[in-house]
């Protein structure tokens, strides 16, 4: 983890997750052994260890963000996630729509208590 790049992309990532903190439900919380956004308890977006943008996405809108070369699918132990992708500091200018994007995914998925 070069910290350099992890500041660079919280300057990025917090003011983000501060304007999502406004919204019904949503917090902050454990995710992968870092802190991310959550929205009743899961959450949809964090920076991961690479610096890049982690977050939860319908399988359809990261297979066409992986064609168009903005995001990656996370693979995990040699396994891809269905529903998560990295998005590199690169396209940083995309971060705060995509942001959007997970939370209203993952508010519409997650049973309102």
């Amino acid at each position: 983890m070069d910290a350099e790049s992890q500041q660079q992309a919280h300057e990025i990532f917090d003011p983000l997750a501060q304007r999502l903190l406004l919204r019904d439900g949503v917090d902050l919380g454990p995710m992968f052994g870092v802190e991310g956004v959550r929205v009743r308890g899961k959450v949809f977006a964090c920076v991961g260890y690479d610096s890049d943008l982690l977050l939860k996405l319908p399988r359809d809108r990261i297979d066409e963000l992986e064609a168009e070369g903005t995001a990656r699918r996370v693979v995990m132990r040699g396994r891809p996630m269905k529903e998560w992708a990295f998005v590199d500091a690169a396209h940083a200018p995309a971060w705060s729509d995509l942001v959007d994007e997970a939370y209203a995914f993952v508010d519409s998925i997650t049973p309102r208590g």
